[in-house]
């Protein structure tokens, strides 16, 4: 028992190690970047449209919210501080192959995705939002999420997941359509919540702090060391994105970090326990499909602006304030997933 409970905590050791190797190496990149996304101005055109469907109207009230943002010029792209120094990390360290690589490809992947789709929009090849066009990136994200069901099921031979209530069950080929789901879902839904300065990085530090730990409680120490070492990263990028913002993630971060996120649950067999870990990022897509679904059909708003986190700003709440209270909820979800957890409830 004595020797079960030391190397357990030798194992979080390495994750704490880990974390604060890779927040190091993070840091240590920061200044080359800023140097270069000023002088190459690194920043996003303003948009005249939202994601969502003919969108003016929350175009307008998101521009009058943000306009000095775009006034100030802040860069994006920063989320290549995030994942070059996770991949570096993951790389030298060699963690254990059958649980990080699949990780590393979709982080590294999807990241170079949402780097061109920055890139296209900062030097003005789109208009508005749009970068790479709506169905070229859908279709890319969709593919590399086949790829990655495609080794869960026929490479480890995953097929099971655990229920709540009913069990362990056994779902076949319906296990390939559900990965390429709960990934494409967490991409999108972390993209939608980074939209304030802060507030996806701080959600991101707690929903992977609350996977490392539960991974350690699994067994599964590769990917709870390559949690802690997203961990480390983002909280250097944190540390400049807090209001107000030095630069922001962009797609290559937002979008990477999110469907690392689903790729971690179905690895770890936590897919029901994702939505309560994530719960903001759960509660800021649904706001979105919503607002779409009421204006489409209902031809009227249901709040002033989509996603939520740009209501409250317009119901009057300071940009500082609706991060912080994001945060304190997303903290609240993750302690209560690593509790559920350690229940065995999912």
């Amino acid at each position: 028992m004595l020797f079960i409970d030391q190397f357990i905590l030798q194992q979080f050791l390495r994750a704490g190690l880990t974390a604060f190797i890779t927040f190091a190496l993070s840091m240590t990149l920061t200044p080359l970047f800023t140097y270069f996304a000023y002088k190459n101005k690194w920043w996003k055109n303003a948009r005249t449209t939202t994601w969502i469907s003919n969108g003016k109207e929350d175009a307008e009230v998101y521009s009058s919210l943000h306009s000095s943002k775009h006034k100030r010029h802040i860069p994006t792209m920063a989320g290549i501080l995030i994942w070059i120094p996770v991949a570096i990390i993951t790389l030298v360290t060699n963690f254990d192959r059958t649980q990080t690589w699949l990780l590393l490809f979709a982080l590294v992947s999807v990241g170079i995705l949402g780097l061109i789709d920055d890139y296209i929009n900062i030097k003005g090849l789109g208009a508005g939002i749009a970068g790479i066009k709506a169905k070229v990136k859908i279709g890319w994200l969709l593919a590399i999420s086949f790829a990655g069901a495609f080794w869960f099921y026929f490479k480890l031979g995953r097929s099971f997941i655990d229920i709540p209530i009913i069990g362990v069950v056994n779902i076949k080929y319906w296990y390939i359509p559900l990965f390429i789901l709960v990934v494409v879902s967490a991409a999108n839904a972390v993209n939608i919540t980074d939209g304030l300065d802060g507030l996806s990085g701080g959600l991101l530090i707690l929903a992977f702090g609350a996977y490392s730990i539960i991974s350690l409680l699994q067994g599964y120490y590769g990917i709870a060391a390559f949690c802690a070492s997203i961990v480390g990263a983002v909280l250097s990028y944190t540390w400049f994105n807090i209001f107000p913002a030095r630069f922001f993630m962009g797609d290559t971060g937002a979008v990477s970090l999110g469907a690392t996120l689903g790729v971690v649950a179905m690895l770890t067999d936590t897919v029901f326990l994702l939505p309560i870990i994530a719960s903001v990022f759960v509660f800021e897509t649904l706001s979105v499909i919503i607002q779409l679904i009421s204006k489409k059909f209902f031809g009227k708003k249901v709040f002033l602006s989509a996603p939520i986190h740009h209501h409250l700003e317009a119901k009057g709440w300071p940009e500082p304030k609706v991060t912080m209270r994001f945060w304190v909820i997303g903290a609240i979800s993750a302690v209560f997933g690593i509790v559920l957890n350690l229940l065995g409830k999912l």
